[in-house]
């Protein structure tokens, strides 16, 4: 491949290599997202795991990258890692995604098969064609824009695990220092507040998960004889699930600031009710600007109790019930403190004597990205020339652990939250999708953001 042009012609010269390898992308991404990488073992087999974690490597080997390896980490998963040595003076750019992905959760709530990349209205449908593997090629089409001018060093590294938070990498992480070490970190796993708005994201809310278990009697008992007087472990665990929000549906959490103030960008109510799909006449929970609510404040969810389903249920009182419940921490607030709260409500609220085990689960602290230094300005004029419009900083609901990990272990370097997500990608849930035009622009961006991060820092 030539070289790519510097100076004025740049821009144009690398959008018009990465619009030339859109076909191929779209070609990729579906045989990647064919691969149920799901890292949960009790669900799928691991070997998919394993499956997706040999594409990328191969592809990122095929893509110019030296000694790319699968390395296990201490929650069984395997992170790829990868690597190209700088030129002289020039900085290092480590490159983040990551290759598992949520479950489908309801097949029948698809459109199209989950696991088969499907082009409807102009957007691409399928598990991860945004969370992450469309961010996997949008690495891999900014690294082939670029051919071998490529001038900084580059550093890889793809998680196994990351959507289950097991916390394997960030493991690796503090044992390896030097496999990821980098003086710019690109977490590639978030992206643009809307279609074309050019976005990083700079404060993450943290994570705290739990399962509880609320117990009542030895056994389930017949309701015509014993219903009545009988606890009702169900009914009990309602209850306390109901204390942790208010009249207008506003997380309280006794010993949690439940009012934080948003102050940045902000959140429009209507664009964000078309975004979340709200049904008509149905009210947004809490108070406060949607920002507010969103990441300033913590927020709890149950993701799912455990309960005789209807059909196939019995006259009985449940002796036992438990549920899962995650609540997302603000940054100002720790996510070991905001579990220990969680914890200490629930078994408060726990009505009649129930008994109440909590088992603690993944947890992540919350984030705010420094945006004074070279990389944000390097950013900045890669999103001008790539969307025409300056970078907007915004916060994100969801957790990323390893954020903080990789700022404690790199406190010298800037870390950047960028990717191809947006609202309409709708993540985690059933009918996820991605804009192929955010895969081809922030395809674009990476590219030039990698030249004028040369440019700024290099010597």
């Amino acid at each position: 491949m030539t070289e790519v042009p510097h100076g004025s012609g740049l821009a144009d010269d690398l959008a018009g290599r990465v619009s030339a390898l859109m076909p191929r992308a779209k070609a990729e991404l579906a045989a990647l997202v064919a691969i149920p990488s799901v890292a949960d073992p009790r669900q799928f087999p691991p070997e998919d795991c394993r499956r997706a974690a040999e594409w990328v490597a191969a592809a990122f080997t095929e893509a110019g990258l030296d000694d790319v390896r699968l390395a296990e980490t201490p929650d069984g998963s395997h992170a790829v890692l990868g690597h190209r040595p700088p030129p002289p003076g020039a900085p290092t750019v480590l490159l983040y995604c990551h290759y598992d992905v949520q479950p489908p959760l309801d097949d029948s709530a698809w459109q199209s098969p989950p696991f088969e990349l499907t082009e409807r209205d102009g957007r691409w449908y399928g598990r991860g064609t945004a969370d992450c593997k469309g961010n996997i090629l949008m690495h891999l089409t900014a690294l082939r824009a670029l051919g071998d001018d490529i001038p900084v060093g580059l550093k890889l590294v793809a998680e196994g695990s990351e959507e289950q938070g097991t916390g394997g990498l960030e493991a690796y992480v503090s044992d390896h220092p030097d496999d990821l070490r980098a003086d710019a970190l690109l977490i590639c796993d978030t992206g643009n507040a809307a279609v074309g708005t050019p976005t990083a994201t700079t404060v993450l809310r943290g994570l705290a998960n739990i399962v509880v278990t609320v117990s009542t009697l030895a056994g389930d008992l017949h309701s015509g004889m014993f219903g009545g007087p009988a606890p009702d472990a169900l009914a009990a665990l309602i209850r306390m699930l109901d204390s942790l929000r208010d009249a207008e549906g506003a997380t309280r959490v006794d010993g949690l600031d439940g009012d934080g103030i948003w102050e940045g960008i902000g959140y429009d109510e209507q664009q964000f009710r078309a975004d979340a799909a709200v049904l008509d006449g149905v009210e947004l929970l809490g108070s406060g600007s949607v920002a507010d609510r969103l990441w300033a404040r913590p927020a709890v969810t149950v993701l799912g109790i455990d309960c005789p389903p209807v059909v196939g249920s019995a006259a009985a009182v449940p002796a036992r019930a438990r549920a899962r419940v995650s609540l997302r921490v603000p940054p100002g607030m720790s996510s070991a403190a905001a579990t220990d709260a969680l914890t200490a409500h629930l078994k408060a609220a726990a009505p009649w004597g129930a008994r109440v085990e909590v088992q603690r689960e993944g947890s992540g602290s919350p984030f705010r990205a420094a945006t004074t230094g070279p990389a944000y300005t390097a950013l900045d004029h890669a999103m001008r020339d790539a969307y025409g419009k300056p970078v907007s900083f915004l916060g994100q609901g969801g957790s990323i652990p390893l954020c903080n990990v990789l700022s404690d272990t790199f406190p010298d370097a800037e870390l950047i939250l960028m990717g191809v997500e947006e609202p309409r990608c709708l993540i985690h849930a059933p009918n996820e999708s991605v804009d192929p035009s955010e895969i081809e622009r922030m395809a674009l961006v990476e590219a030039l953001f990698l030249h004028h991060y040369a440019d700024l820092v290099g010597t």
